[in-house]
């Protein structure tokens, strides 16, 4: 009997308003989210359905009618672009936070390496997010250009799909080299970083949230994107290695 009233009162704190909320977020918050998501739940009752991806990809897909009730973008252009056909709703719209971006090499390598380093017949491949696409290869081309290096090391840049897929390509030693956000790198035991980009010479690296104008549970969406700037959220963002929006 002392059982069945506990899971009694835990029904009855759950909101009847719990909903089920579709979020479309960049692949680099996978493990992040993974970590906010439960205490989440259980204190609003709301379920979280994450579908991780390159923030192109996931842009595409809003487009063409995915369900998603939370759009999460690593960078300005693609939620900008979602805004202007009015498939977010504007006033939703939160940058939550920023990144950095690393050179990563395989966790067995000791030389550190400068980004000209790069060019170096020592690194035979390096591996990138897809540069015309992807923001964390878009972020990578815009700063090896102002160095002039990315022109001198395209026969050697091996694109993937997403800056998860870079990860990997180095955990695996498939790849010299690689060029992911810095959350990336802390995530895995597997690489190092052999360089980072200064904050202040880098791309400025903003994560939007907004609310998808085609959801059906936009109160509940605008609750958890509100709730990813709470003090407690943000804690955890710069546990993983993420910074404070708009702090250059």
């Amino acid at each position: 009997m002392k059982t069945i009233s506990l899971v009694v009162a835990a029904l009855l704190c759950v909101p009847a308003s719990a909903a089920e909320l579709h979020v479309s977020a960049a692949a680099s918050l996978t493990d992040v989210m993974r970590e906010i998501a439960p205490s989440y739940e259980q204190r609003t009752g709301n379920v979280l359905l994450f579908n991780f991806g390159a923030s192109s990809t996931l842009e595409r897909q809003i487009e063409e009618g995915a369900p998603a009730d939370v759009f999460i973008s690593a960078d300005e252009e693609k939620m900008d672009r979602l805004q202007h056909r009015g498939l977010i709703l504007k006033a939703s719209r939160r940058d939550i936070l920023s990144n950095t971006l690393v050179i990563i090499v395989p966790r067995d390598r000791r030389a550190k390496l400068s980004p000209a380093d790069l060019t170096s017949d020592s690194i035979r491949n390096v591996a990138v997010a897809e540069p015309q696409s992807v923001p964390a290869g878009i972020y990578a081309k815009t700063y090896l250009r102002k160095l002039r290096v990315w022109d001198r090391i395209t026969f050697k840049l091996v694109p993937m799909d997403n800056v998860r897929s870079v990860l990997a390509a180095v955990e695996s030693e498939n790849a010299d080299a690689g060029i992911v956000y810095k959350t990336d790198a802390l995530s895995s035991n597997a690489v190092r970083i052999a360089f980072e980009v200064p904050v202040s010479e880098g791309p400025d690296i903003e994560y939007p949230a907004a609310v998808v104008a085609d959801s059906k549970q936009r109160a509940a969406a605008q609750q958890f994107v509100d709730q990813l700037l709470s003090p407690a959220v943000q804690q955890i963002f710069l546990k993983h290695g993420f910074r404070a929006a708009g702090r250059r």
